[in-house]
């Protein structure tokens, strides 16, 4: 159906107000609506634009959605404006709130570069409504900047169009600015509207089923187990290759040979860059919740099996020794090795490097909230556990090391000793006394050591550990229903934006908490293995539910400023700009489970774009836009290159078509190597028909 409504201008004049508070406004008629949205949307007002003529239409889409479009007539004028909005005041209180960025202040918008799949979503216990931009003007709307904002206080969903800078790392302000050229000016968006139980039970399947079908199906490319060979080939021919004099590790600990890919490599590593090295970060090899050296090296034991490449079975194998020979302490153990680091000076330039393996150190993730000292950090329970799940999976997937089942169940009887009796495991524990230190210690972290738990217990059949694993995801359920997923990359990576201060609490003009979508995996995956061994639906449902709020950090469409592929990659945080971030390598086989025990195609697809554009930051051929976009920034690149791989595009906030966005470094354990080890894996469990 689809008819002009009838408007008219709401002219504010308050007395006493200054100029600057007056709004010129319309307002659409919700009873003219095709369906009924009146008794859930109190009003819907658009600003004016200018003196520009108006109109707009309203179709329906299906019984339950209908699209807005917005058209300004500016004839042959330019207006200049700074601010245009679409305001829509929900008719209930919502007691949920989810947005994919956050708003602290009323300065604060959404910007386009954050749209994922955008959406604004509000509903309570009875109804519920979700506001998504129309993509397709979006596209076209050239050099006017869109947004949105979630006002939870005041109860207004927004939608705009604003200049924007970007203020901290990473939120967006309104800037003035913004001029419009003479000529039709559009904007649109859809309304969905909720009233059922199970659509209020998980907000987010609707929506994402909508953008998918409307955006992200049409685009995604037919994919082959051949399509993935290549980049695999690249990572592990730039690892153990090209770049090996400043990737590979290997050295002897105890009498022990080991060995693996360093945890970071920069531009200056390049055997093609024409000035001296500058090593990014100390010298180092970790086995942590994102750079695991035995993760990765679990994907090329798969691949040099396949393949039957004894040299690289070799290397597999020493990382899988240096694994087992970090250092326990009454059961727990160290998340890294390193070496001390130097200054160095030549032509008067200072350079930093390593001293080499024979000034090693054990230590543990400086992602923390206590030191920046890996020497002095605390053991964090989230990476021990990764890495005893590594070591189980190892165990009962690759080869029947006992000396890998016994480091975990080591560890395993440790962590019993310290879960809370609310089911909850620390966050940390000192490294000294062993004590849970400050921060997070009922966190969704705790979902990572519920899946380990549940592992070991298949493994060994002692009751003591599924007992254990369940009394943690109960714990963990608590998370779900008010979305606080806090994780240690929330508040201690790159982006510091309310560290400490919003810790366990809302951001109250947003009614959401800063969230990060690693411990949306951790959870969803936790969940599934309950519902695997216990048969019950409500872990498989929880489990959905959470699977699709991470699913709303993965892109369902293109944007024309994203200038790399960027259907199906991640985001990591409402409160950072990645694209194609490195965890979708990690997320992909769980999208590919839930898909295969729901039947649900749009999972598949999901799951397999996540895993193609975990590799799409590679420096190869088989990326034409990212390889012009990577010889743009760095023009020194050629093919002793391939492989090079940043960990994710448009970090800092934005992009440009000359090559922000693009990065300097790889991190081999979450990037060419994690990738690699995904599709592996996958590889593995699924065989070479899911990838078809």
């Amino acid at each position: 159906m689809r008819y002009s409504v009838a408007i008219f201008i709401l002219l504010f004049l308050l007395c006493g107000c200054s100029s600057s508070s007056v709004r010129e406004q319309y307002s659409l008629k919700l009873k003219e609506f095709p369906i009924d949205c009146g008794s859930l949307i109190k009003s819907i007002e658009v600003d004016r634009l200018g003196d520009a003529e108006f109109s707009s239409e309203v179709m329906q889409v299906d019984e339950n959605m209908v699209k807005v479009n917005i058209r300004f007539n500016l004839k042959g004028d330019t207006v200049k404006q700074n601010d245009w909005q679409v305001r829509i005041k929900p008719a209930f209180k919502p007691v949920f709130n989810w947005a994919p960025h956050l708003t602290p202040t009323v300065n604060n918008i959404i910007d386009q570069h954050v749209f994922r799949s955008p959406a604004l979503i509000a509903t309570d216990q009875q109804q519920g409504i979700v506001i998504i931009p129309d993509l397709d003007i979006l596209s076209k709307s050239g050099k006017n900047r869109w947004y949105m904002d979630m006002d939870a206080e005041n109860n207004i969903l927004s939608l705009g169009m604003s200049a924007s800078k970007i203020s901290d790392h990473v939120l967006y302000e309104r800037q003035p600015g913004a001029v419009y050229e003479g000529g039709i000016v559009e904007y649109g968006f859809y309304i969905i509207k909720y009233s059922e139980k199970q659509e209020l039970a998980n907000p987010f399947r609707l929506p994402l089923q909508f953008m998918w079908n409307k955006w992200g199906h049409d685009r995604l490319v037919k994919l082959s187990s051949e399509d993935f060979e290549p980049y695999v080939k690249y990572a592990y021919n730039w690892a153990f290759n090209t770049w090996k004099e400043s990737v590979w590790q290997e050295f002897t600990l105890n009498g022990r040979k080991v060995g693996a890919p360093v945890f970071i490599v920069n531009t200056t590593q390049s055997p093609n860059y024409p000035g001296e090295v500058n090593e990014r970060e100390f010298r180092s090899i970790w086995n942590q919740a994102w750079f695991s050296s035995l993760r990765s090296a679990s994907g090329l034991f798969r691949y040099a099996r396949r393949t039957a490449d004894k040299t690289l079975l070799e290397k597999a194998n020493l990382t899988k020794e240096l694994a087992l020979s970090f250092p326990m302490k009454d059961g727990f153990f160290y998340g890294l090795v390193g070496t001390d680091m130097c200054e160095v000076e030549i032509d008067g330039k200072k350079y930093n490097r390593s001293k080499g393996w024979d000034h090693y150190f054990w230590g543990n993730s400086n992602r923390n909230p206590f030191t920046w000292d890996a020497k002095q950090s605390p053991f964090h329970i989230l990476d021990m556990s990764w890495t005893a799940l590594l070591m189980l999976r190892w165990h009962e997937e690759l080869e029947k090391d006992e000396r890998l089942l016994t480091y975990a169940e080591t560890y395993a009887r440790a962590l019993l000793g310290v879960q809370y009796e609310n089911g909850y495991f620390p966050g940390w524990l000192d490294v000294e006394t062993l004590k849970p230190t400050e921060f997070l210690n009922d966190s969704p972290e705790s979902s990572m050591s519920v899946t380990f738990l549940l592992k070991l217990y298949e493994i060994t059949g002692k009751e003591e550990y599924k007992e254990a694993a369940l009394k943690g995801m109960n714990a963990v359920k608590s998370v779900i229903s008010e979305g606080r997923w806090e994780d240690f990359e929330t508040y201690w990576s790159c982006c510091r934006i309310g560290t400490p201060d919003y810790i366990g609490k809302k951001v109250a003009r947003n009614n959401m908490y800063k969230q990060c979508n690693f411990s949306m995996f951790w959870t969803a995956e936790a969940l599934l293995e309950c519902y695997r061994i216990t048969n019950d639906d409500e872990y498989l449902k929880l489990g959905q539910r959470v699977l699709d709020e991470l699913l709303m950090t993965q892109a369902s469409w293109q944007p024309p400023y994203i200038y790399v592929n960027g259907v199906g990659g991640f985001g990591v945080m409402n409160a950072d700009g990645e694209w194609n971030d490195s965890r979708g390598s990690l997320f992909s086989e769980l999208i590919l489970q839930y898909g295969k025990l729901l039947n649900i195609p749009e999972y598949k697809e999901r799951g397999l774009c996540a895993l193609k554009t975990a590799f799409e930051m590679m420096y190869c051929p088989q990326n034409p836009e990212a390889k012009q976009q990577w010889e743009k920034v760095w023009p020194f690149f050629n093919k002793e290159d391939y492989g090079f791989t940043m960990e994710n595009y448009g970090h800092g906030g934005s992009t440009s078509p000359e090559g922000e966005g693009m990065g300097e470094f790889t991190i081999y354990d979450w990037g060419n190597g994690a990738a690699s080890e995904a599709y592996n894996r996958i590889l593995d469990k699924f065989g070479a028909d899911v990838l078809r």
